[in-house]
């Protein structure tokens, strides 16, 4: 059972942009950054351009769970951020674990 964090500060954010490579669908964008740990780090960021607190609070929900149950599937020692476009705005759990997915597999972070 891998062990993972949340990626809180805001330098940290920052690397991951600077230094990380980036893949979107029509969802979300996640940026993904060796870390030289030997666990992930996920952050998540819902700007207020998507919508309400509710509905902010809520996307991060679906991602952070859709994340918690495939993170057996993903490589360790990586920082990821995923970053919620307007049209997640009223995304299932489904389609955001599916997107989530699809994106880890271009970034080639997911185990065969």
């Amino acid at each position: 059972m891998k062990f993972s964090e949340s990626l809180k500060k805001n330098c940290y954010f920052q690397n991951v942009y600077k230094n990380g490579r980036s893949y979107a669908n029509r969802y979300f964008v996640i940026y993904v950054l060796e870390n030289n740990l030997e666990k992930n780090r996920l952050g998540i960021s819902v700007s207020k351009k998507v919508g309400n607190s509710v509905i902010r609070h809520h996307i991060t929900r679906l991602v952070r769970e859709a994340y918690r149950l495939q993170e057996e599937r993903f490589n360790s020692g990586l920082d990821i951020v995923v970053i919620a476009r307007v049209s997640a705005k009223h995304v299932t759990y489904h389609e955001t674990e599916k997107a989530v997915l699809h994106l880890a597999n271009l970034h080639h972070i997911l185990k065969t």
